[in-house]
C-alpha cells in the first residue's frame, strides 16, 4: 500500500500494513504533502519588522517563534466594514502552482490548506471584540464569517481539481481548561459553517482536518457531527488521553505529537516513551491515530533529543502493532 492508501485506511479505522506518520525532519519521513493558495489569505507575515497581512492587520514577531501576533487590527469599528480589504481568493495568480502539487506529492497524502474561520476573525477584529461581537454585533460577525466560508468553498473546488486528499485548517478554540466561548454560541454560529465546508469536502472526496489546541472537549462531539474526520491537537494532557479515547476514540481520528506543553519540554526518556504508548493505547482503534512532529521546536521549548525519542518510540509501537 502507498502512503495515500495507508493514511486513508487509518482515517477509516481499517488500518492495514503499517502506521502512518508525519516525521518530516526524521529519516522515517512523512506520508503527507501540502499545497494551497499562494499567497494564502490566511498567511501571517514572517518579517521581524511590523508588517501587514492581506486584510490590513499589522503583525509583529519577536523572533523566537514562527507565529507572531497582531498589534493593530484591520477592523476596529464595524462602521468601517466596507473599507476592509477583502482578498480575492479567485485571483488566478494564487493558484498557478497547485497544478503541479499531485506530481510533487507522488503517492503521499496531499493536504490542501484552507482558511481559518475563527482565528482569522480575531486576527481582523481582536479577540475581545470577537467575543463581544457574538452578542452585540452577530449580523456583522456572520457577514465576515460567511465571506471566509465562501473562500473555503472555492478552495475546495481547486483542491478537488488538484486531486487533494485532505482539507486542513487551523482554529485554536480552547483555553487551558475551557472553551474560549460559550459552547452554545459555537453551535449557533460556527458549527453550521464548519458543516457547510465539510459537506463540500466530502462531496469532493476529500477528508477533513482541523488543528485546534487548548481544552476543546466541549465541542468535539459537535465537530464530529459537522463532518470532521481528523482533529490535529498538539495538547492532550489538559483534557486527558483516557477521556479523549473513551469519548471520541473510533469516532474521529487524532493527528498529534506527544503533548508539546506538558510532556515534550519536561519529560525524561522513560516518561516520554510511556506517554507515546499511552497515546496509542487510548487513541488507536484499528486506526484513528497518526503521530506527527511539532513544527516549531524552539517556540515550544523542547529539544531535538526529545523529538528523536518520541519518533523512535512511535515507530517501535508501529512495528509491534503490525508485527514487523
Amino acid at each position: 500500500m502507498n502512503s495515500r492508501e495507508i493514511v486513508k485506511s487509518i482515517l477509516e479505522f481499517n488500518a492495514k500494513d503499517r502506521i502512518a506518520c508525519d516525521f518530516f525532519r526524521q529519516e522515517a519521513g512523512s506520508d503527507f504533502w501540502s499545497t494551497g493558495p499562494s499567497p494564502s489569505p490566511d498567511d501571517r507575515p514572517k518579517s521581524l519588522a511590523a508588517a501587514s497581512d492581506e486584510w490590513g492587520s499589522i503583525w509583529e514577531n519577536i523572533g523566537t517563534s514562527s507565529i507572531g501576533e497582531v498589534k493593530k487590527y484591520a477592523l476596529t469599528d464595524w462602521d468601517d466594514k466596507d473599507k476592509l480589504p477583502l482578498p480575492d481568493i479567485k485571483n488566478p495568480e494564487r493558484w498557478h502552482h497547485i497544478k503541479n502539487a499531485r506530481a510533487e506529492a507522488g503517492d503521499r497524502f496531499l493536504f490542501g490548506g484552507g482558511i481559518s474561520i475563527y482565528e482569522r476573525i480575531h486576527f481582523i477584529r481582536g479577540l475581545e471584540d470577537t467575543w463581544t461581537d457574538i452578542y452585540e454585533y452577530p449580523d456583522e460577525l456572520c457577514w465576515l464569517l460567511d465571506i471566509l466560508t465562501d473562500m473555503n468553498l472555492y478552495c475546495i473546488e481547486k483542491f478537488k481539481e488538484a486531486d487533494c486528499d485532505g482539507f486542513f485548517t487551523c482554529d485554536d478554540w480552547g483555553l487551558q481548561d475551557r472553551l474560549m466561548i460559550n459552547p452554545d454560541k459555537f453551535r449557533e454560529i460556527w458549527k453550521p459553517r464548519y458543516a457547510k465546508i465539510y459537506e463540500a469536502c466530502h462531496k469532493a472526496g476529500i477528508k477533513t482536518f482541523l488543528h485546534s489546541c487548548g481544552y476543546i472537549v466541549d465541542i468535539l462531539d459537535d465537530l464530529i457531527d459537522a463532518g470532521l474526520d481528523c482533529i490535529q491537537m498538539d495538547q492532550q494532557k489538559n483534557m486527558g488521553l483516557e477521556t479523549l479515547g473513551k469519548r471520541f476514540g473510533g469516532r474521529i481520528s487524532f493527528y498529534s505529537p506527544a503533548d508539546i506543553q506538558a510532556i515534550l519540554p519536561y519529560a525524561n526518556e522513560t516518561e516520554l516513551r510511556a506517554y507515546c504508548r499511552e497515546m496509542f493505547n487510548n487513541l488507536w482503534h484499528n486506526g484513528g491515530f497518526i503521530p506527527k512532529l511539532y513544527s516549531d521546536m524552539s517556540g515550544a521549548g523542547f529539544s531535538a533529543e526529545s523529538e528523536n525519542i518520541m519518533c523512535d518510540e512511535f515507530l517501535k509501537i508501529g512495528k509491534e502493532l503490525f508485527k514487523k
